[in-house]
Parts: structure tokens; C-alpha cells; sequence
């Protein structure tokens, strides 16, 4: 099937590694021209080498997104660059939870400022440049426990569920223009995280990867490349009437939709 992303431009942050990496590499294979932003020079180095192996040609940028002033040196660096900007994938993010009274103000302001007001930011430095192409897409990962938070879960529960309000608010403010925006709410996919607590706790990666697919109903931990796919999608032409929704990619494992 042909995406119609031909041509497009997508600014995936989180880029370097997991669901960034992964989307970036999707996209491209649909002919996306794609920037990748994230904080490591070498992780930018490694993805932008296994897009330019497919026959991208990547742009960089090295950036902290919970910085207002990155967000601005980030957006400004891929149209310049570039030359126009259709594609927001907001990634960036980590999963940091904790007993409630030992998250601090500082954590929780990290979490804000890295997984919502990084997306806030980002959307508005670029819904501008999607209103004079005539449309574009935002795509904000986010996850399953925004909907259905469990106890030790915050601040990342919280600042998702943001997310999915920022989502829909979004989607209402600007579709008469042809900016869509979705989010994918996603459940424990295979990541650099969970790869580094198999190390710590002295396990083998895959065993921990088979606990913690007990119970998801697939019996499995998902790919990125999973979640990158219906990042595609979703960027794409096939998705021209999906807009102010969320797609939960979890095996199965919410009980809600």
C-alpha cells in the first residue's frame, strides 16, 4: 500500500534508540525525509547510520526537549534543514514511577517538562509550518496506564494522561485545517530500560521479557518496530479521517479502550 509519504517531513524525537528509532526507520522506508532529535550524540550517530544504510538521508539534531530553547533549536534546525516540517512524532520519554509520597517536586517537574511541555512546545514551534503546507500529523506515545493508572505509577501516569488531553484538544483546535493528531497508548514493549533492569537484577534479558508478558493476553512484550508501524499509519494518507483518537497497542492487556 502506498502511505503517501513520499516526500513528507518527520521530526521523531527520542530518536536515537526503541519506538524513535524504530519510527524513523519506518518512515524513511516510506520515503519520509526524517529528522531525528534526542540527547546523545552517539545514539543520534548509531540510528543515523542505519538510515542512511536504507538509503536515508538523516538529519541530526542534538537536543534536550525539556528545554524550551532546544525545542525552538530543534524545529528551527529541521526546516532549515529541510525545508518544511508534516510530521511530529512526540516520543521522548521515559517511564519513571514510585511510591507517591517519595516522588519529589523536582521528579515530577522533570516529568512534566520532558513529556508534556516538550510536546506542547514542539506542537506549537511546528503547527505553523503544517498550516502553510496545508495539514500535517501529530503523534503523541504515550500509554496504557494514562487510562488506567495502578497505585506506584506516578508521575509518568499522570503526565501521560495529559497527553491524551493535550491529544484531543489538539485534534478539536486544528482539524478544520488538516492537522490530524492521535496518540498510541502503549504497553510494555522491548526497550533499553528493561534491557539495563535485566542487568541489574542479574537475569537473562528474555527471562525477564517472559515475565512480564504473564500477563498480557498475546503472551508476549511487543517490538517497536510494532508501535512504529501504526506510527506509519497514522502519519499517513491512509489515516485522512482518524484524527483526536487514541490506538492502544498493548497485546490486548488494557481492559479499557
Amino acid at each position: 500500500m502506498d502511505l503517501g509519504l513520499e516526500g513528507k517531513v518527520a521530526l521523531v524525537t527520542g530518536g536515537s534508540q526503541g519506538i524513535g528509532r524504530a519510527s524513523a526507520l519506518r518512515l524513511a522506508a516510506e520515503g519520509t525525509r526524517v529528522a531525528i532529535v534526542a540527547r546523545g550524540a552517539e545514539g543520534l550517530e548509531r540510528t543515523a547510520a542505519a538510515l542512511r544504510a536504507v538509503g536515508a538521508e538523516p538529519l541530526s539534531v542534538q537536543a534536550d526537549v525539556s528545554r524550551a530553547e532546544d525545542c525552538v533549536r530543534a524545529v528551527n534546525e529541521v526546516v532549515a534543514g529541510l525545508g518544511r516540517l508534516d510530521i511530529l512524532v512526540n516520543n521522548a520519554g521515559t517511564s519513571a514511577t514510585g511510591e507517591f509520597e517519595a516522588v519529589s517536586d523536582a521528579a515530577w517537574q522533570a516529568d512534566f517538562d520532558l513529556k508534556l511541555f516538550a510536546a506542547v512546545r514542539l506542537a506549537r514551534l511546528a503547527i505553523p509550518h503544517m498550516q502553510r503546507a496545508g495539514g500535517g500529523r501529530i503523534i503523541n506515545i504515550t500509554n496504557i496506564g494514562a487510562k488506567q493508572p495502578r497505585a506506584r505509577s506516578m508521575p509518568t501516569t499522570v503526565t501521560r494522561a495529559a497527553g491524551l488531553a493535550l491529544t484531543k484538544a489538539l485534534s478539536k483546535e486544528y482539524a478544520a485545517q488538516a492537522i490530524l493528531v492521535n496518540t498510541i497508548c502503549i504497553g510494555l514493549v522491548r526497550a533499553g530500560q528493561h534491557e539495563r533492569r535485566a542487568a541489574q537484577r542479574g537475569v537473562e534479558v528474555e527471562a525477564l521479557y517472559a515475565e512480564m508478558a504473564r500477563d498480557i493476553p498475546l503472551g508476549r512484550v511487543g517490538d517497536a518496530e510494532e508501535v512504529a508501524n501504526v506510527v506509519a499509519f497514522l502519519a499517513s494518507a491512509a489515516a485522512s479521517y482518524v484524527t483526536g483518537t487514541s490506538v492502544n497497542l498493548d497485546g490486548g492487556t488494557s481492559a479499557v479502550l
